[in-house]
């Protein structure tokens, strides 16, 4: 009998730079659950000592705890951390109510009171951001620090408002593989980030009946008159007394120049200029981020 070449000598080279949720995740030890908050059912994954000091990680817009899968590893190791599904996101319940920054910092005080966390720090991207801080702002006792990748909250340009409406709408009416795909066009700066896991779940998630009865609700912060009185004025960002590592990512657009300002404003605040990637820097290069976060979050 003559041996069959199966091809093996090419395996290492096709899957050495493969990349998914599970290759982030199977080495961590984690616990996904949902809980009740304030009546709604909340997802959300905790790692980590649950005696050590907590970190709370807040996504952006539509998103899920998922987008943190690759800092959760080396983040634990040091702080508890908690990723949730914000209100009418991901997994969680979805009430008809609409979505402001306000009904966001209260559904996460209101995890961290469920789970015991009488203060975190607060890691958010873009809306989560946002909402990481109001936070800072409403119940500074409760804020250890903070991590602002691709901060919003300081400006909203019509432009960006309604090409986000658009996408998120037109990808929940019809949650196609490419119209789920399409949208991670602007969320990450190479094809080889946009992996199949990520794109999953959130066709998983807009094919959720729930998800298109809210949409409007959840995309209520790209209307330019409730966004308005959602921002933080730069008065707001100015009296922030927490410590804070603001990241900025991509090429010159409103969440790079808000970074900058962002970070010009906060008193002390650290600058971490990430152009090489877009919207999502902690998921597109985790190495650099986690590096820089874990120095920023143990050197206070």
């Amino acid at each position: 009998m003559s041996d069959v070449d199966t091809g093996s000598h090419e395996e290492p080279d096709r899957y050495a730079d493969y990349r998914s949720i599970w290759t982030e995740l199977r080495e961590v030890p984690f616990r996904q659950a949902w809980t009740d908050v304030d009546g709604v059912s909340t997802r959300y994954v905790e790692a980590g000592d649950p005696e050590a000091p907590a970190l709370v990680m807040l996504h952006g817009t539509g998103g899920h705890w998922e987008t943190w899968a690759s800092n959760l590893g080396p983040l634990s190791r040091h702080f508890r951390c908690v990723a949730l599904d914000m209100v009418g996101n991901g997994f969680s319940d979805k009430p008809d109510y609409d979505y402001d920054i306000d009904v966001y910092a209260r559904h996460v005080t209101g995890l961290m009171d469920r789970l015991g966390i009488e203060k975190a720090s607060l890691a958010g991207t873009s809306l989560g951001s946002w909402v990481a801080a109001r936070l800072a702002l409403t119940h500074p006792q409760r804020v250890d620090g903070l991590i602002l990748c691709s901060p919003a909250g300081l400006v909203g340009t019509a432009s960006n408002m309604a090409r986000i409406r658009a996408e998120r709408t037109r990808a929940v009416d019809d949650p196609t593989w490419e119209s789920i795909r399409a949208m991670f066009l602007n969320l990450m700066a190479e094809e080889r980030n946009r992996i199949p896991d990520v794109i999953a779940l959130r066709q998983a998630i807009y094919r959720l009946p729930e998800t298109k009865a809210v949409i409007d609700h959840v995309l209520i912060l790209q209307d330019p008159d409730v966004r308005q009185r959602n921002l933080l004025t730069e008065e707001e960002w100015s009296s922030i007394k927490a410590p804070a590592l603001v990241v900025a990512s991509g090429e010159r657009n409103e969440y790079r120049s808000t970074a900058y300002r962002v970070a010009e404003l906060i008193p002390g605040a650290r600058l971490l200029e990430m152009p090489h990637v877009r919207h999502w820097p902690h998921f597109e290069d985790p190495a650099t981020f986690n590096t820089v976060a874990l120095d920023f979050l143990l050197s206070r």
